[in-house]
């Protein structure tokens, strides 16, 4: 029975790596836009959170031949994109990547993404002590489209 038990603790902690790591960083709900075939860059969007405060300095991800956090901002009334060198997330409070503000440009894709599939992404988060510490994030590849997914069956 003990070797069920750990291999079930085993099994779940495992689930919960790229929500809990060493680092002071909480991510959820991580995900990719998917692309069409000659898409060469895409966005990855998630929610940040963090109890005592930390920076993202980085980022990588073995999907993309450069990973660079971007702002989304309005610059005499024309949205413009830039890179961020670091990105803070304050204690305490949430801060949301997604479309239109902050989020993780993965830049000279290896190849499309299509819905279903997981991106790795590595976030390089500095602590407080100025340490810095790799956050493994698995995102889920979603659907070019706003609209949900459709699911297509045919009746026999």
């Amino acid at each position: 029975m003990h070797i069920i038990h750990k291999l079930a603790g085993l099994a779940l902690a495992s689930l919960f790596i790229g929500n809990a790591a060493a680092a002071d960083l909480e991510v959820k709900d991580p995900w990719v836009r998917g692309t069409v075939p000659a898409q060469k860059v895409t966005g990855a969007f998630m929610q940040l959170g963090s109890k005592g405060g930390v920076t993202i300095v980085g980022a990588a991800s073995p999907a993309a031949g450069v990973v660079e956090i971007h702002e989304m901002a309005m610059d005499g009334g024309v949205m413009k994109m830039r890179a961020v060198k670091r990105l803070d997330v304050q204690p305490g409070q949430a801060l949301e990547l997604k479309p239109g503000s902050y989020h993780v440009m993965l830049i000279d894709l290896k190849k499309p993404l299509a819905a279903g599939e997981v991106v790795p992404i590595t976030l390089k988060v500095e602590g407080k002590d100025k340490k810095t510490e790799a956050v493994e994030v698995k995102a889920e590849v979603r659907a070019l489209t706003a609209a949900p997914a459709m699911d297509h069956k045919h009746m026999h």
